[in-house]
């Protein structure tokens, strides 16, 4: 159980040290054969792929490359992990600054996609006939998400886990509460149960997010409770913060009072603190039901201030999508690729290899056999449709970490006034957003 925390923690890691630099360690091969001008969108031929050094998604990659060359041998793929490094991004953006990233990536974090785009290291999706109407059929509305400034698509949303609150029956029974229908889902409910699980001595802390300053913490505590608190409105909207208002003030303050009343932990933990029974829940993924089979765990949607239908509840994606970049000679047989490895076919294989979801519409009604067959997904499955990502631009790295620190500031170690916080850090936010 501790070998999958790690591989989370260093999968989370791969996005922190992300689009802040980009670039600074030497590319592994990855470029591809073949002929046609740099800007061609039709040239076929031979391409390179990386995919991700998770076991799972190795699986899936390799039998998706497999069943392309068996039926294109002329244009086949040569498929391999993304070579070592700091972090994937860093890789990426060395690669893209030597002239020889790959075709494809499929495992591009939106949180760099605007400075890899910047670099001019992606091809605008956009530009291929087909490129945003297969995009928006594909994944319907969220889609738009994915979108530059100009309404453009410059990564191809791929999948998703969007985050859930994982609590512990087992502990919840032993505190005295309902295991099986936890009053979690308002924000007085949820600082009452935590109190409760605290009280008991079941457990030091009812929850622990990672306490720590990476821009990328925000992920899992502010962005999945404001997504839920307004229904799905984004950080930033037509160049404006949105979070400066009375709901991001209340989602800030029911993280505050967890911490002020030592329901939430201020220093980070060395270990995987929900496995470890350091804290009663936590907020996670799909990812991680397999990470945690040795608890007897529940799962719910992230709180709300008043009381909501679980179906009307959004959260946070946690999203990785794919990458065409302009390094590639094959620029035809790329998209035809990356349409074939997010078709209903490679999509359903995807999810019953990986147990993530699909950036797909109607996914628990397209897969309605895998979600039967496994109900440990459903509730991801049907969340999936309702997530909100990270802000796009060259920018967003620096806007999450001025997000961050203002955050760890006044809501973790409770200095200062909170809305007056996100007011002030709203305003730097503001400039950054605009700026190129």
């Amino acid at each position: 159980m501790q070998t999958s925390s790690v591989k989370r923690s260093k999968r989370v890691l791969a996005v922190a040290l992300a689009a802040v630099a980009g670039i600074g360690l030497a590319a592994c091969s990855g470029g591809s054969g073949g002929g046609g001008a740099a800007g061609d969108l039709t040239a076929t031929g031979p391409i390179t792929i990386w995919y991700s050094n998770n076991a799972t998604e190795l699986e899936w990659g390799k039998q998706m490359v497999e069943a392309w060359n068996a039926e294109n041998p002329d244009q086949k793929i040569t498929g391999q992990e993304i070579p070592a490094g700091k972090s994937s991004e860093e890789v990426i953006g060395a690669a893209i600054t030597a002239g020889n990233a790959p075709c494809l990536v499929f495992n591009t974090a939106p949180s760099a996609v605007g400075q890899f785009e910047k670099q001019g290291g992606l091809v605008n999706l956009s530009d291929f006939d087909d490129g945003a109407s297969y995009i928006e059929e594909r994944s319907g509305d969220i889609a738009k998400q994915y979108q530059n400034a100009d309404g453009d698509y410059f990564q191809l949303p791929w999948k998703s886990n969007p985050v859930v609150i994982f609590y512990n029956k087992d502990l919840f029974a032993a505190a005295g509460l309902d295991p099986e229908n936890p009053k979690l889902s308002t924000y007085d409910d949820f600082i009452a149960t935590s109190k409760t699980l605290v009280d008991a001595g079941v457990a030091p802390f009812a929850i622990q997010p990672a306490p720590t300053s990476e821009f990328f913490q925000m992920q899992f505590d502010f962005m999945p409770l404001y997504a839920a608190a307004t229904g799905g409105t984004p950080l930033i909207e037509d160049g404006k913060a949105t979070f400066a208002d009375d709901k991001g003030t209340e989602v800030a303050q029911f993280w505050r009072d967890l911490y002020d009343q030592k329901l939430a932990g201020q220093e980070q933990y060395q270990g995987d603190a929900f496995a470890d029974g350091q804290a009663a829940m936590a907020i996670v993924g799909p990812w991680a039901i397999s990470v945690y089979d040795g608890v007897n765990f529940g799962s719910v949607p992230v709180p709300t201030p008043e009381a909501t239908d679980p179906k009307d509840v959004w959260t946070f994606s946690d999203a990785k999508n794919v990458g065409l970049f302009s390094a590639c000679e094959n620029k035809g047989t790329a998209w035809n690729v990356l349409k074939f490895a997010t078709s209903e076919d490679q999509d359903g294989k995807f999810l019953e290899t990986t147990g993530q979801m699909p950036l797909r519409q109607d996914l628990p009604t397209v897969y309605a056999d895998y979600f039967a067959a496994n109900p440990a997904y459903q509730a991801f499955g049907d969340q999936a449709s309702r997530t909100v990502e990270v802000p796009g631009g060259p920018n967003t790295v620096q806007i999450m970490q001025a997000f961050r620190d203002a955050w760890s500031k006044s809501v973790i170690f409770g200095e200062g006034d909170v809305g007056q916080s996100l007011t002030d850090v709203a305003t730097k936010i503001d400039q950054l957003a605009t700026q190129p």
